[in-house]
């Protein structure tokens, strides 16, 4: 890829001093690597410097609370791939390598910079669609179902859909490839004690795979590369499933588990925040499929800080994404402040493609 600034050109002989430090290597090694990409201009990271490159990103991720698993990141380099029918293909071996029969292993797949773009936010989500008598699906979803049916997609309806994958190679049209059903695991919502909730109908897929973050490394950025590690119970129980521009079936949970929702000061939501929450884990684990509580997270959370202190590395953090949003006062780090000091390599937003 051509560093077209200096600022660039700084990131990538950054990047390559830190990969020959970590990896320890030689001075030599180092003035060699930084020799070529004074001489040709580009940088074109190995697949090993980009495995570290990954690997070091999520380790600098601020929002993320799993980051003691960073060194196990597993990397599918598919920079070789233009053509769209190749990279569905690729991402369908991303989703099946992920689920793993729900042993869920943390991996990433990095295509072409400048080429390929994923126009989707998770490489498995639900549709959402406006009707006469409210949204049915996601609600967050909604925009992009729209850009799907007008591509000629057409869902079932259902608040389940699995949204198809939409991808654009450089500046053709985007085409659309609906995923098979044999490659999506999805988890139905029950709960060990009442029988009631599993009426709602509730189920949520088990790989979060993010496809809309830009990874940059080494002054490049890869517009396409779908992430992903397990999920923490929170995640779906007291966001997807609670936040009223989300599913919001709290109300829904109360009246499941026959607690009266007339006042606030019943903290019926607080009550019906929970047994969702005990129900979204009974069912992952009762599946098979790999998740974590918030507790668990925190306590893995302060292993990597230790962990990282050992290395002589500053931890950084956004604390308004570190606690739990449940019972985040329970957690160590509602008590310990951090800094969000931005580190590179790393994963950013992006401009919506649509």
């Amino acid at each position: 890829m051509t560093l077209t600034t200096q600022q660039e050109m700084n990131e990538a002989f950054e990047f390559l001093t830190l990969y020959k430090n970590e990896q320890h290597l030689t001075e030599q090694w180092l003035s060699n690597r930084i020799c070529e990409v004074e001489t040709t201009g580009e940088y074109v990271p190995t697949t090993e410097e980009l495995t570290f490159g990954a690997r070091v990103a999520w380790r600098n991720s601020n929002k993320c609370i799993g980051r003691l698993f960073w060194q196990s990141l597993h990397v599918f380099d598919e920079r070789k791939l233009t053509d769209p029918q190749s990279i569905f293909q690729a991402l369908l071996r991303h989703i099946d390598f992920a689920t793993n029969n729900g042993k869920i292993r943390p991996a990433i797949t990095v295509f072409a910079p400048g080429k390929v773009r994923i126009w989707n936010h998770q490489l498995l989500r639900y549709a959402g669609y406006e009707t006469v008598d409210g949204i049915v699906g996601d609600p967050d979803s909604v925009a992009f179902t729209k850009v799907c049916q007008e591509l000629g997609w057409q869902g079932e309806g259902t608040p389940f859909d699995i949204l198809p994958l939409v991808i654009q190679v450089e500046e053709r049209a985007p085409e659309l490839f609906n995923i098979p059903n044999e490659h999506v695991l999805q988890v139905n919502i029950t709960h060990p004690e009442y029988k009631k909730v599993e009426e709602l109908r509730l189920k949520w897929y088990a790989v979060p795979i993010i496809a809309s973050m830009r990874f940059n490394c080494g002054g490049i950025d890869f517009a396409a590369a779908p992430f992903n590690g397990w999920y923490m119970g929170t995640e779906i129980g007291a966001r997807n499933f609670a936040d009223e521009n989300r599913y919001n079936c709290l109300p829904a949970m109360a009246e499941a588990i026959g607690i009266n929702s007339d006042t606030n000061s019943f903290l019926w939501k607080d009550r019906a925040l929970v047994e969702l929450n005990i129900a979204v884990l009974h069912s992952y684990k009762t599946a098979g499929v790999s998740i974590v509580d918030h507790h668990t997270a925190a306590q893995q959370f302060k292993l990597f800080q230790q962990q990282e202190e050992g290395h002589g590395r500053d931890v950084t953090g956004n604390w308004t994404w570190l606690i739990p949003p449940m019972s985040p006062a329970t957690t160590h780090i509602f008590h310990q402040p951090i800094a969000n000091v931005i580190l590179k390599p790393n994963y950013f937003y992006q401009k919506q493609p649509f």
